[in-house]
């Protein structure tokens, strides 16, 4: 048996495997989750049941090839956000990564049996139009007042295994820099160790594995219209080089693999 990854993306919906794959290929036995807008599944999304999460968590640690006793999570966008959720709620997970997730339940509020995170919501008339005519989000959330203490946030005191965040600083989705500095003080306000924090300068929000072409924009299914996503060609590049290491070097230091991780691909 290998140790097992369950590997979630954000907002777009539908059915990524390619990262799962190129996990698998490092010796990682590893599900790529759809959770909306495939095959029998909803084709929108009004809130989040980790009920469903659950499942899955429960699939893997089930499977003859998965060795345990826990699950790795690697998410990306909201689909760190499910993650975060599900190693706040959920048992036997033992170590989650987060590329440019939030922390908090955003415009969908997030469930599990009888607790709900409210969603922060947004404001649209915070939407700027860059001069490439291009929308830029980045300030449409609204404010985390409170900062750490704000009921939006996912409680991620609760989660059992360590945690890893991966943030562009040049990410125009969301303020994933400052979110994961409010990450870092609610662990540490609760008693937890300061988290590892990857922040790349020139970095936009669509972190991918090595050698994939920066998207600097696209059309975002919130709004139906193309917005910008940050990021600057190299240092992006060289950021995902970077943090794809990491997070293997993290996943074998914490689910017990023993690939060689030389090499970034």
């Amino acid at each position: 048996p290998f140790p097992g990854i369950i590997d979630i993306f954000g907002f777009g919906g539908g059915l990524l495997e390619y990262r799962a794959s190129l996990l698998a290929g490092h010796g990682f036995a590893t599900l790529a989750l759809a959770y909306y807008n495939f095959e029998d599944l909803a084709k929108e999304i009004d809130s989040i049941h980790l009920e469903y999460f659950e499942e899955a968590l429960c699939y893997m640690l089930q499977h003859s090839k998965v060795k345990g006793p826990g699950i790795g999570l690697l998410g990306f966008s909201l689909g760190a956000d499910i993650c975060l959720s599900m190693a706040s709620y959920l048992k036997n997970i033992s170590a989650t990564v987060s590329i440019n997730g939030s922390g908090f339940s955003g415009n969908k509020p997030i469930q599990y049996k009888q607790t709900c995170i409210p969603p922060l919501n947004h404001d649209f008339r915070r939407l700027k139009v860059a001069f490439s005519g291009l929308l830029d989000i980045v300030d449409i959330r609204n404010d985390v007042i409170g900062r750490h203490e704000n009921p939006s946030m996912i409680p991620i005191e609760k989660a059992q295994g360590p945690i890893l965040f991966i943030v562009g600083q040049d990410d125009h989705n969301w303020r994933s820099e400052l979110y994961a500095q409010i990450a870092s003080e609610r662990l540490q306000a609760h008693g937890k160790e300061k988290p590892q924090i990857l922040s790349y300068p020139g970095t936009g929000h669509n972190i991918e594995p090595p050698y994939f072409p920066l998207c600097p924009a696209s059309v975002h299914k919130l709004l139906n219209k193309p917005i910008m996503w940050g990021g600057e060609p190299r240092a992006h590049a060289r950021a995902q080089e970077d943090s794809w290491k990491q997070i293997l070097t993290f996943f074998c230091k914490h689910l017990g693999g023993t690939q060689n991780i030389a090499s970034p691909k």
